[in-house]
């Protein structure tokens, strides 16, 4: 008989928690829930029979345990998770879902593409991946995602579980992690959810008297009060409410034939003082004495490698054959002891992680470090094919041999490993491990890889206290050279942290620790860090970018000559960005060159990193996002959420210039939030900034300030957005409110910000906007136009708009109204795709021409009224009538029916009843017929009729019908 429980006891409140957590989850209201617990006290059994009442309830369920074998191996409870559900449900296909398939690529198998290299997705990318896959999976009937042993889980599952955690409360899925209360990651991740309310923690007491009781009732499969009273006496006295030991102690008292049945009743046959074991230890012991010895060894040499083993490392380690392995594995599983593990095939695991230290437990400490130095030798044996898990496994097992050099260097070597692939946080707890056990001939080159670890884990300041604790190393030597490629590599972290003063100072180190004489490839590597710090705010400086203009070409031209791309695309990155005050051909030049480089090279996110700054540059030069479309396509194929979202800030501004503003808030609002969650600053920045401009160009005020309060929150006024933020928002703000003083004081101020803060952003008004505003109010003249003509802003198409109405000013103003006209059409020409922008220039414009009497400014008015009119920013509107009204000419009234007069006959002035009057006539009827039908005046009709000739410039009624009759085609 098998002393194990059919059914949970003592877990009321906790099984009705996970009632309640089902029935919110289904109802797409998410929730965290963590069972906190000592090894045994039934975690796995609360974790069961959530996944068993959610299959009931028809609901996804994924199940993954962390391992505790001590292996490090980065996000394999996830891996496990999904594993458990698409081995049986296949792979999900839904449409949604194609963007996040390269990310997730390294949880789910299936996805992986062997044809090129994936995309280095950073864990909070993945963490949104793998939030969006959950979201899927659970829109009909809910979501469950089981994550068991928390505590033994790496720092990169924990960082994705903590973001889930965080996110989701509004979608259908329910969080269920179990863990120990051990110190560590994983309990602080529960605590600081509690705090903040984000998760619901349960800790999990010992059984009581009763408890104890109904339990032992149910192995036994009597009722409560059949369970001798010796019985439960041990059990309660010895298992501690243990449910686990609890089991394990009356298998004991079964097995050994203490505790039996006889004449219907159970019954204790033990002496008190005989042999009868004190603890879980010796109750494992007798039990292993009752095996044959090769099942035994087995056993033993399993339990050595952990609570969960792999049958072909188990293999390599005992030297069974296949037959003789699986039958004393059957043999171990039909004892209880072990079960296979559903979640992989070659894997087998202990039915609780206490049988496993147990057994261990049970052999002498010589005869422990002996069974460990024999599977380490075995391990070693066949060192080159093992992976980087069994490495680790390898490293324990000679540690538990006495081995601490060799160990050290098998943690160093995988740790290293993993942080060339990206997993940082786990590349941080091996080399620590290694750094504890090394040699004092290991220990530099140990820390020197755990600093840049901690830097790439975004543990800056532990870096740099990691770089000062070492050892003077000599000037120009091999280790000189080692010790500053360190500080390069935290250098880089440095700049993309923005942590200008830290980032310098790692520089002025490397260099002082390679000296003159530093090899090209070095030198290259060091030259790109610095010039992206050059572009830095706090850094940035005409002088500086100068010089990082000239080191950015050292680097391309040895990255190239040496055949180190990663270097190249970084350098030709950095001139592109450097040679856009010389033109945007020669930044193009640079962008194809990063673009050839990476394609030849097979680097996919340097492909992706030059085809969203082309599309930029296209994007800015013409306002089509085409080529910006294009490279969102290509970094969605890639699974590249950080680039995406990069490009989906720069078409939501697109979207604002070109009037598209129900598009722009759809892209806003899809990855704004989103951004946020990856801590993507740049692309949040920007995507704020966007919606910024979207309030800015609606003209609504209020949601301008809130959106301002947000860029700011999010470090927008220390960043070089701040011209934008000036000149593309505050300034048209003021703009659609009438007030150019203010405008022009935001341009200005734009500026003055742009002289003391050198950037690269030339859509703040500097290049435009601002040349136009003081050529109207006689600020600005021909002299300052032709300088700021000189310049490359002045090739972007939003900015020839505002210059070629200024042109068009200074022409009319100095009597050529010939060439003033051909100016204003050719900026008409120019800005097809910026309706709000054309339209606010012929406002700006038609006051000029009016008082000058050039062009044609009654028309202009007409049409920027119609327009500001329709886009409810009533002040420009009010102030175009009133303008219209000083001019003599009169003032459409907008009544019912305004909508439908097409747009030549609106700015011709024509009325919504006038415009019946001239739907008819297209069937040519007379003065009397049209009165009937519209309910009117003869005399009416008359006047009406008189007002389309005026303003249609028709010479009679026939041409007058005519003209109906051709609108009335274009209609049909």
């Amino acid at each position: 008989m098998r002393a194990t429980s059919s059914v949970i006891v003592g877990r009321v409140a906790e099984t009705g928690l996970l009632s309640n957590a089902l029935d919110t989850a289904s109802r797409r209201s998410g929730r965290a829930v963590f069972f906190v617990g000592d090894a045994g006290i039934g975690k796995s059994r609360l974790a069961g029979e959530c996944a068993y009442r959610a299959y009931e309830r028809g609901m996804p369920v994924l199940r993954g345990r962390a391992t505790s074998t001590g292996l490090v191996v980065p996000f394999r409870p996830l891996i496990e998770a999904l594993s458990s559900r698409f081995r049986a449900a296949g792979t999900p296909t839904d449409p949604e879902l194609d963007p996040y398939r390269p990310a997730l690529a390294r949880l789910v198998p299936e996805w992986r593409q062997s044809s090129s290299p994936g995309y280095p997705e950073t864990v909070v990318e993945l963490a949104e991946a793998l939030l969006r896959l959950l979201s899927v999976l659970g829109q009909e009937h809910g979501c469950v995602i089981l994550l068991e042993d928390l505590h033994d889980s790496d720092t990169e599952t924990i960082a994705v579980v903590e973001y889930v955690v965080d996110n989701v409360a509004d979608l259908p899925v329910l969080l269920l992690g179990t863990l120990r209360p051990e110190p560590g990651v994983a309990l602080d991740l529960v605590r600081s959810a509690e705090r903040r309310q984000v998760a619901t923690v349960r800790e999990l007491a010992p059984l009581g008297d009763a408890d104890v009781r109904e339990m032992t009732a149910s192995c036994l499969e009597a009722a409560p009060d059949e369970v001798p009273q010796a019985t439960h006496e041990r059990l309660v006295g010895r298992a501690g409410g243990n449910p686990y030991l609890v089991e394990v102690l009356l298998a004991d008292l079964l097995d050994s034939g203490q505790l039996r049945r006889a004449d219907g009743r159970w019954e204790e046959h033990a002496n008190p003082d005989a042999s009868v074991p004190t603890g879980v230890v010796r109750s494992w012991s007798r039990r292993l004495d009752r095996f044959d010895e090769p099942v035994r060894e087995l056993l033993l040499c399993a339990a050595t490698l952990g609570s969960r083993f792999s049958v072909t490392v188990l293999q390599t380690v005992t030297g069974f054959d296949d037959r003789t392995l699986f039958s004393h594995l059957r043999s171990a599983v039909e004892a209880n002891i072990i079960a296979p593990d559903g979640a992989d095939p070659d894997r087998y695991t202990f039915r609780h992680a206490l049988t496993a230290e147990a057994l261990v437990a049970s052999l002498a400490p010589a005869e422990r470090a002996a069974t460990a130095r024999r599977a380490a030798r075995s391990l070693a044996a066949a060192e080159h094919e093992l992976g980087d898990e069994q490495r680790q496994l390898m490293a324990t097992l000679q540690l538990a041999g006495g081995d601490r050099h060799g160990a050290a260097r098998q943690f160093a070597g995988v740790g290293r490993r993993m942080l060339a692939a990206g997993a940082s946080g786990s590349a941080v707890i091996l080399l620590e491990r290694a750094r504890s056990l090394a040699h004092e001939s290991d220990l530099r080159g140990i820390t020197e890889s755990l600093a840049v670890s901690h830097a790439e884990a975004g543990e800056l300041d532990t870096a740099l206290a990691l770089t000062a604790e070492l050892a003077p190393v000599p000037p120009r030597s091999d280790a000189a050279e080692q010790r500053g490629e360190t500080h390069i590599r935290i250098a880089w972290a440095a700049v993309m942290a923005e942590r200008v003063d830290e980032a310098a100072g790692q520089i002025r180190t490397a260099r002082s620790m390679l000296g003159t004489a530093v090899r090209p490839e070095l030198a290259a590597a060091l030259d790109v860090v610095e010039g992206h710090l050059a572009l830095l705010p706090g850094h940035a400086g005409h002088g500086q970018q100068k010089c990082a203009q000239d080191a950015a070409r050292r680097a391309a031209a040895v990255a190239e000559e040496r055949s180190l791309p990663v270097v190249a695309c970084q350098a030709w990155q950095l001139l592109a960005l450097l040679s856009r005050e010389r033109g945007f051909d020669e930044a193009d030049a640079c962008l194809e060159r990063m673009l050839a480089v990476s394609e030849q090279h097979a680097l996919p996110v340097w492909r992706v990193e030059a085809l969203v700054r082309l599309g930029a540059n296209t994007f800015m030069r013409t306002g089509d996002p085409a080529r910006l479309e294009t490279a969102r396509t290509a970094a969605q194929s890639l699974g590249a959420l950080v680039p995406t979202q990069t490009v989906d800030g720069l078409l939501a501004m697109n979207a604002v210039m070109r009037g598209e503003w129900d598009g722009a808030h759809e892209i806003i609002e899809r990855s704004v939030a989103a951004s946020a969650r990856v801590r993507n600053l740049g692309a949040h920045r920007y995507l704020l900034l966007a919606s910024a401009a979207l309030a800015a160009h609606r003209g609504r005020r209020r949601d301008l300030d809130r959106a301002m309060v947000r860029f700011r929150r999010a470090g927008g006024e220390e960043s070089l957005l701040v011209p934008l933020q000036l000149g593309l928002c505050r300034a048209f703000a003021a703009l659609l409110e009438e007030d150019r003083e203010g405008a022009l004081a935001d341009l200005d101020a734009s500026l003055a910000w742009e002289r003391e803060h050198p950037s690269f952003f030339y859509l703040s008004g500097r290049y435009g906007l601002r040349p136009l505003l003081r050529t109207l109010d006689g600020r600005g003249g021909r002299a300052e136009l032709d300088s700021v003509l000189e310049s490359p802003g002045a090739d972007l198409a939003w900015n020839q708009l505002f210059l070629r109405l200024a042109e068009g000013v200074l022409h009319g103003r100095a009597g050529d109204a010939e060439r003033a006209v051909r100016s204003v059409r050719a900026a008409f020409a120019d800005a097809a795709a910026f309706p709000l922008a054309r339209h606010l220039g012929l406002r700006l414009v038609a006051g000029a021409a009016l008082a000058e009497g050039w062009g044609e400014p009654v028309s202009w008015l007409r049409a920027s009224e119609e327009y500001f009119y329709g886009a409810g920013i009533q002040p420009v509107a009010a102030a175009c009538r009133a303008a219209l009204r000083q001019a003599g000419a009169s003032v459409g009234q907008h009544r019912g029916g305004w909508d439908r007069i097409p747009a030549p006959l609106r700015t011709s002035g024509v009325t919504p009843r006038e415009y019946e009057v001239f739907v008819l006539l297209a069937e040519r009827p007379g003065n009397q017929q049209i009165a009937r039908r519209l309910s009117i005046s003869p005399r009416t009709v008359e006047k009406h009729m008189a007002s389309l000739l005026n303003k249609t410039g028709r010479a009679d009624r026939a041409a007058l019908c005519e003209f109906s009759a051709e609108c009335a085609a274009e209609r049909d």
